[in-house]
C-alpha cells in the first residue's frame, strides 16, 4: 500500500544552475519533498531509472536535449510519473505538441508564480499517488480472480 506520508520525489531539470537553485531552496522551504535537480537530462534519466519519483519539471531549451524529447524519455521508463516543462518562451505550437507528444501534466512560464507552481506540484504528486493506489489495487483485484479461476477449476474437477 502507498504510504501517504513518505516523501516525495521531484526531479528537476535545468541547464541554468539559478534556476535549480532557486526552485530547490523554495521548495525545501515551502514542502518536505525530496529534490533532486540536474543541469544534464542524460545524467536525470539515469537517476530515474534507479528511483522511484513522483514528479519530474523539466527546461524546454537545453543544449544536450531538450525538454520534449527529455520527457518523452520519462514517460517511456516511468509512465504513469506527471511530466512538468518549464519555458521561458511562450511558444503555443510547442506546448501542444509538448502535450500530445509526451501527455504533459503541465506547461509553466517563467517566471513562475511559486504559488501556481506549489498547487502544480501538489495535484501532480496526488495524482502519482492515486495511480499507485489504483494500480495496487487491480493487482489485487486481478490475483483475487486468479485465485478464484482455480477455485472455479478444482470445483469443477471435483464433481467430474
Amino acid at each position: 500500500m502507498v504510504d501517504d506520508k513518505e516523501k516525495s520525489t521531484v526531479v528537476i531539470v535545468d541547464d541554468e544552475e539559478m534556476v535549480l537553485t532557486s526552485l530547490n531552496s523554495f521548495l525545501s522551504l515551502e514542502t518536505e519533498y525530496t529534490v533532486e535537480t540536474f543541469t544534464s537530462a542524460k545524467d536525470a534519466l539515469e537517476y530515474i531509472k534507479k528511483n522511484e519519483i513522483d514528479v519530474v519539471i523539466s527546461d524546454y531549451l537545453m543544449p544536450e536535449m531538450d525538454g520534449i524529447s527529455f520527457l518523452a524519455k520519462v514517460k517511456e521508463m516511468r509512465p504513469q510519473v506527471p511530466r512538468i516543462i518549464l519555458t521561458g518562451y511562450a511558444d503555443k505550437e510547442n506546448a501542444i505538441k509538448a502535450i500530445n507528444d509526451v501527455g504533459l501534466f503541465q506547461y509553466i512560464e517563467k517566471p513562475w508564480d511559486n504559488d501556481d507552481l506549489l498547487i502544480v506540484l501538489r495535484n501532480g504528486i496526488e495524482r502519482q499517488k492515486l495511480m499507485k493506489k489504483l494500480e495496487e489495487k487491480i493487482a489485487e483485484i486481478n490475483k483475487a480472480y486468479g485465485e478464484l479461476q482455480g477455485l472455479q477449476t478444482e470445483i469443477v474437477k471435483t464433481f467430474i
